[in-house]
């Protein structure tokens, strides 16, 4: 409760990160609204309005090779692209919380062993295992989301586990065994709840993380499947039929969304960053 009201006056004072916020609420909700209420959907095609340029017949984005309204499509796509990012980063957040905890109440051989493996997965490039993953489960959402989840997790793993080696020393932990709590109860009574500043910082991080590669994997043709849009599979459509010269908004305007939000994330992330660390007050 007092990192969160650190939080909320770190962002109150930082003018950067409260815009940035507001800039996420926003994209959030306009993501959420927009595809609702408009009279286009992201799928239906009309091949007598094809590559109009924004502000033209009504559609605010303009249209693409196939007469789809863009402006619908975006922002479905920063639907996708949001959520799969975001569940992803929780997953991870999770298997990551709860690896590190037990590693490091455990110790020992336990943590040694536990440890050893993680450095294996930090190893092993993510984008080797999600395309495997991807190949082998189709391209969909649920498949990306899952092959996001099994990586990205070793950092917050370590974190935790060092969190955690410091806290199982502490009075209150001693305490807590000496009244014979089991380890179990007092990882997750005890040690974690004092572990959700970092865990916090590392989802901030995570997010736009997993956002990006998302993008990344729908640019290359096996992440989400066409008709369904996130922005990389928008910028990926629009490669194959324009340029930045030629019909420029088919790539231009999903890019922009994509810079904008993993910008806005990481100031996030960054001030989160400040906040936790006691030494850093200037904001």
């Amino acid at each position: 409760m007092l990192f969160l009201k650190r939080v909320a006056f770190g962002l109150s004072k930082n003018k950067a990160a409260l815009a940035c916020t507001i800039f996420i609420i926003v994209v959030v909700l306009a993501a959420v609204v927009v595809p609702m209420v408009s009279r286009y959907d992201y799928y239906s095609h009309d091949m007598d309005k094809k590559f109009l340029p924004p502000f033209t017949g009504g559609h605010w984005f303009g249209t693409d090779e196939f007469g789809r309204d863009l402006f619908v499509r975006v922002w479905y796509g920063v639907r996708i692209s949001l959520a799969v990012g975001v569940l992803a980063a929780l997953i991870q957040m999770l298997i990551g919380t709860l690896y590190g905890g037990v590693a490091g109440i455990f110790g020992g051989l336990v943590d040694e062993v536990m440890m050893r493996f993680a450095d294996v997965m930090y190893s092993v490039p993510n984008l080797v295992i999600v395309v495997l993953i991807t190949l082998l489960l189709g391209n969909n959402e649920l498949s990306v989301i899952f092959a996001l989840s099994l990586t990205d997790w070793t950092t917050a793993a370590r974190v935790v586990r060092g969190q955690t080696l410091v806290l199982k020393e502490m009075e209150f932990v001693q305490a807590a065994k000496v009244l014979g709590a089991k380890r179990t109860k007092i990882m997750l009574k005890h040690i974690l709840p004092n572990c959700s500043g970092p865990v916090l910082v590392n989802l901030t991080i995570n997010i736009p993380s997993a956002i990006f590669a998302e993008s990344t994997l729908s640019f290359l043709g096996i992440g989400i499947k066409p008709p369904a849009a996130s922005l990389g599979t928008l910028v990926n459509e629009g490669f194959k039929y324009v340029n930045i010269t030629y019909r420029p908004w088919v790539i231009f305007i999903p890019l922009v969304f994509i810079a904008l939000i993993m910008i806005s994330l990481n100031i996030l992330g960054d001030t989160l960053q400040k906040l936790l660390d006691s030494k850093s007050r200037d904001f």
